[in-house]
């Protein structure tokens, strides 16, 4: 869905690697949805590390 809102959680970084960059490629699993205002709750599994 275009209009979606894709809300992110993160509840831990392991140790050396940090948060994703704006327009980072990210892969998780929807935990939460909310019809009437199109938004997603996201856990993030994993997103690549800059180089």
């Amino acid at each position: 869905m275009p209009e979606a809102v894709g809300l992110a959680e993160i509840t831990g970084v392991p140790q050396g690697m940090e948060l994703p960059a704006l327009g980072a490629e990210v892969a998780g699993t929807v935990i939460w949805h909310a019809d009437h205002n199109r938004q997603v709750k996201i856990k993030l599994d994993e997103w690549d590390q800059p180089a």
